[in-house]
């Protein structure tokens, strides 16, 4: 069940492969548990992954553990580019599943504030691009949160969609919303940066036997409500978990136009990744953050 060159590979790291099987649920990579001396280990692998990929989420996730408290997060134990017909990959702690506890999105909403609130003095930004799956994320330090979002996060993304013909809306309504950003996401620069996840999604939570896991970040120092906004994208976080999050920290108020606006980032991530129906809900989602 693990290709001969990657059994290689890994070996050469972490010791002899005794035995694989496929793990399911991702669209961008191949996961695997392997079987190694000291028990299973989780490798993620892919042979059309850009070159620091893996590097990348290997730091991401030192920084989520160096941070979290009171969440899970898997410590990366090797990563490798292709090579030699291997596929690029990363292995990290085997998170045991288990079934979601009664006070599970409790446990998480007061985990994400914890983990926000961690990086306020850092300023916006990261110390090295990363990805969000496969494309490229910039973090090149910002001297504001409206500089980050529009030339680092909305602009690139825009660009890519028009290049494939993909682009959603009308370019007269992006322009309105760019020039408008100062005014939407003032509230950004009273709460400060935090350390984000960067993809919170309900397929990146894990329920693990010792409470909720974090996986697959695409970290950097935002707006906190950017993570919440992916909470509400696509579902998977009930209504405990938000309002354990606003216990621990309230939001602002004007968040749902707010949230609108961090949206249309994660759907033009989808517009390039996938295309499809993204196109529709995306230039929906510009008309409601635009207050139309």
């Amino acid at each position: 069940m693990i290709p001969d060159a990657l059994r290689g590979a890994v070996e050469a790291r972490l010791g002899p492969v005794r035995g694989a099987a496929p793990v399911s649920g991702g669209c961008i990579n191949h996961g695997l548990r392997v079987e190694l001396a000291d028990g299973p280990v989780f490798i993620k692998h892919n042979p059309d992954a850009p070159p620091g990929l893996f590097a990348a989420e290997a730091r991401g996730l030192d920084a989520l553990r160096a941070a979290a408290d009171g969440l899970i997060v898997p410590r990366p134990l090797a990563w490798a580019e292709a090579d030699g017909g291997a596929p690029a990959w990363l292995a990290m702690e085997w998170i045991e599943p288990a079934r979601r506890a009664a006070d599970f999105g409790e446990r998480l909403g007061r985990g994400v504030a914890a983990l926000h609130r961690a990086g306020r003095e850092e300023g916006w930004g990261w110390m090295e691009d990363n990805f969000i799956s496969p494309l490229p994320q910039a973090n090149g330090r910002a001297e504001s949160w409206v500089e980050l979002w529009r030339t680092r996060r909305l602009q690139p993304q825009l660009e890519r969609a028009r290049r494939a013909g993909r682009m959603p809306g009308r370019a007269a309504e992006w322009d309105r919303l760019l020039d408008r950003l100062p005014e939407l996401l003032a509230p950004a620069e009273v709460d400060g940066p935090s350390l984000l996840h960067g993809d919170l999604w309900g397929g990146n939570v894990l329920a693990a036997a010792g409470g909720p896991a974090l996986i697959d970040p695409a970290v950097y120092r935002g707006h906190r409500e950017a993570d919440l906004a992916m909470t509400e994208l696509f579902g998977g976080f009930g209504a405990d978990f938000h309002a354990a999050y606003a216990e621990a920290w309230p939001l602002q108020p004007g968040y749902p136009r707010r949230r609108a606006v961090y949206q249309l980032w994660y759907l033009l991530i989808h517009v390039n990744l996938f295309g499809g129906g993204y196109g529709a809900q995306t230039a929906g989602v510009l008309r409601e953050a635009l207050g139309g």
